[in-house]
């Protein structure tokens, strides 16, 4: 299924229509940049869901930005209901910062909170003339790259810790190599935009770059797209494990009235349907039907987790992205 097209221009008529009539419900979901299409798929299938469960209309509005910058914004006061992420500190620090869902929000849902997952992957241009197959490629001196920036995006955050999850496979203990690898991989790094699809159209419309790094999803969506060949996908054997997490915000769907809708909006995530949904924009579910309908897809891959990487989120977080970390330092190197 390639659905991104039809997303494409699903979204852009949600944008610019309004509704000719008043639904009997409504809910704002927050979510990451490139999830547009996605969820102006999503939501005309839980709209139906939800009229036929309950007999109710009900209008879903989007808001779209940096995943960091959306929990900004919910601290801030916008009054979400639900918000669908792409990294998990974004969604922690709602209740460590605001109070607004409880600690142990991971927990009510499968997955970790997490229907849907994804991982790291190359976007290369036209019969890949670099002959770019793995992390090692992308450091050589002939090799220009577009990716996020780690300090703004949580897909580039992922994708620095793919790139360090490869860099510890291959040289082990010696921590002079790691940091010369990633090093040499982020002086190479042509762009660094503030997100995702930032990106992707510094890559795609300006054309800049050999290689775009970013979730193989976006990759996969864009080869899509341009079905005539002019851009590539490559999926590395070793990457990481790109959860994307969901919560409703308590705090907010007791305010507003909606938390059963909440609820089910989230959930619903996890049926047969959405699952497939969501495979046919290029994410990996974890329903067993729909993996083994997309085993072709979505090939078998060494999928490293966080805690492997970096001892989890929090250490992640202050040992590599804050002001004069890893990253900052490894930058200053070249």
């Amino acid at each position: 299924m390639k659905h991104l097209l039809k997303g494409i221009a699903l979204g852009a008529a949600l944008l610019s229509a309004q509704p000719a009539f008043s639904a009997d419900r409504e809910l704002l979901n927050t979510s990451y940049d490139i999830a547009r299409e996605l969820f102006a798929a999503y939501n005309e299938e839980f709209k139906d869901h939800w009229l036929e469960k309950t007999g109710e209309t009900v209008e879903i509005k989007q808001s779209h930005a940096g995943s960091s910058k959306q929990a900004q914004a919910i601290i801030q006061g916008l009054k979400a209901d639900v918000a669908t992420f792409n990294q998990v500190t974004d969604i922690n620090i709602l209740h460590e910062r605001g109070n607004l869902i409880p600690e142990n929000w991971a927990d009510r849902l499968p997955n970790n909170s997490s229907p849907y997952y994804s991982t790291m992957a190359f976007l290369v241009r036209e019969g890949n003339p670099k002959n770019i197959q793995n992390w090692d490629d992308l450091v050589r001196e002939d090799v220009d790259l577009v990716m996020p920036n780690p300090k703004t995006s949580g897909n580039a955050r992922y994708t620095y810790l793919a790139a360090l999850g490869y860099a510890q496979e291959t040289y082990g203990d010696d921590q002079e190599k790691i940091d010369q690898f990633m090093s040499e991989l982020l002086g190479n790094v042509k762009v660094f935009d503030s997100g995702g699809r930032g990106a992707t159209t510094t890559f795609v419309e300006r054309g800049i770059g050999d290689v775009l790094l970013t979730f193989e999803s976006e990759v996969l969506n864009i080869a899509d797209r341009f079905e005539n060949g002019e851009y590539v996908p490559v999926t590395p054997e070793v990457s990481f494990l790109a959860e994307f997490p969901v919560t409703w915000i308590d705090e907010y769907v007791e305010q507003n009235g909606t938390e059963a809708l909440a609820k089910e909006y989230l959930k619903h995530l996890y049926s047969e349907d959405a699952q497939r949904l969501l495979a046919g924009f290029n994410y990996r579910v974890h329903n067993e039907t729909v993996k083994q309908e997309n085993a072709d897809r979505f090939p078998e891959l060494k999928l490293k987790s966080i805690d492997e990487i970096a001892g989890g989120w929090d250490n992640a977080m202050e040992t590599h992205f804050t002001s004069g970390g890893k990253l900052d330092q490894l930058q200053r190197r070249r």
